[in-house]
């Protein structure tokens, strides 16, 4: 038997972590996570605003420990710099999130573009393609996996 998640809002309640850090692209990619979910049914969702990436982790955790969500997605722009803090942050919160994809029983996705400059960035959040979007179709999927696990002998 395969079992696979789908992409029906209806009923499900998300929740969105997303950072105010580089907001020229996270309100890009949350514009994006929004239309995917409206057009594919979602009408329960909450949005959590954090100051950057690196607080993502900690609100996606107490969310999950909540259990009041089918999924969380966690939204987010990490532009490399001048220093090594690209590389710490970037990778910080890729280890957070997948923290707490292993410890709770909510599935959280990793929605944090890692770009080299704002061009880049504005290319992945909207100008070529929306990852927000995909990011979202991710959410959905996952989401609906999870309850079909239950079903599972």
């Amino acid at each position: 038997m395969i079992y696979e998640g789908d992409y029906k809002g209806e009923g499900l309640k998300i929740g969105i972590v997303v950072s105010r850090f580089n907001d020229l692209l996270t309100k890009e990619l949350l514009d994006g996570a929004l239309d995917c979910f409206k057009r594919h049914g979602v009408e329960n969702i909450d949005i959590f605003k954090v100051p950057g990436a690196f607080e993502i982790p900690f609100i996606a955790k107490e969310l999950a420990k909540k259990e009041n969500y089918d999924a969380i997605l966690a939204l987010g722009a990490v532009v490399k710099g001048e220093t090594y803090h690209f590389e710490l942050v970037a990778n910080e919160v890729a280890k957070g999130v997948a923290h707490i994809n292993l410890t709770y029983e909510t599935p959280v996705i990793f929605g944090v573009i890692t770009v080299d400059d704002e061009i880049q960035g504005l290319d992945r959040a909207g100008i070529k393609s929306n990852k927000g979007f995909e990011y979202a179709l991710a959410t959905l999927e996952m989401a609906n996996l999870k309850k079909k696990l239950k079903k599972v002998p």
